[in-house]
């Protein structure tokens, strides 16, 4: 289990996320405000693991046309659907890092804009 509490670091601001909830494979940890989530669970299906961290983010944001406010949400997951056997921490931990390195501004930018 991940440590209690959890820290997020946006925008050099540091958020932390205290465990709220924990439910066999999945925890659930959460700001005091509630505007940052972060979940982290695992899925074992015949002989593959699907394993998520998730990060929930909402704020106030205006609507353009008529300027009223309402929250929004922005979530971003990252998932890792395995087998059970074949593949090490080490193989893991680099292919992440290489998406990690591929998924910079400019990419984010073109997904952004629905470039595929």
């Amino acid at each position: 289990m991940f440590a209690d509490p959890q820290t997020i670091t946006i925008n050099s601001v540091p958020y932390t996320l205290a465990r709220v909830s924990t439910n066999g494979l999945k925890t659930v940890y959460q700001t005091a405000d509630g505007n940052h989530v972060l979940t982290v669970s695992h899925t074992v299906a015949k002989d593959r693991i699907r394993s998520m961290v998730r990060l929930d983010t909402r704020q106030v944001v205006a609507d353009p046309l008529t300027s009223a406010s309402e929250w929004a949400n922005l979530a971003e997951y990252h998932v890792w659907d395995r087998p059970l056997v074949g593949f090490s921490v080490t193989e893991v931990t680099q292919q992440t890092t290489g998406f990690k390195t591929w998924l910079d501004s400019t990419a984010i930018g073109k997904v952004f804009g629905q470039e595929s």
